[in-house]
């Protein structure tokens, strides 16, 4: 049974690393078309609208990172700890059923990178292929 997860081990890392950043890359794409409604949700919330451009760098640049392997580690460390802020800000408190689910949804998430930047990226990665450039030269 063993052999089973070693051999499937690198896909299933690449396959993790594709669906936790998918909803980065979505959200973050959707904010540039969404700009002033979410500027607007931004304010509402406290939170500085000029941040929107820091946070769309951090969801579609650090999503589109993570798929591709590269500075997985520092970049998961990071986007757990927006998952966690964004969910305290955005979504912790409500007595709404479905904002406490976002909530959790945002921790699972940070859950996932925190995985990931104990763990790396796996073979099929960038971060990989550096690595073993170095090492031989």
């Amino acid at each position: 049974m063993n052999s089973f997860f070693d051999a499937t081990s690198p896909y299933c890392s690449l396959t993790g690393r594709i669906l936790i950043a998918a909803l980065f890359v979505v959200s973050g794409w959707g904010k540039i078309h969404g700009y002033a409604g979410t500027q607007a949700y931004m304010q509402s919330a406290g939170v500085p609208g000029s941040l929107l451009p820091w946070v769309i760098l951090l969801e579609l640049g650090g999503g589109i990172a993570i798929i591709a392997g590269v500075f997985t580690r520092p970049l998961a460390l990071v986007l757990a700890g927006f998952s966690v802020v964004t969910g305290l800000l955005f979504h912790a408190g409500s007595a709404e059923a479905m904002q406490q689910i976002m909530f959790l949804k945002n921790l699972g998430l940070a859950g996932g990178f925190l995985f990931l930047a104990a763990n790396g990226a796996g073979p099929i990665s960038l971060d990989h292929l550096r690595q073993r450039r170095r090492a031989s030269s």
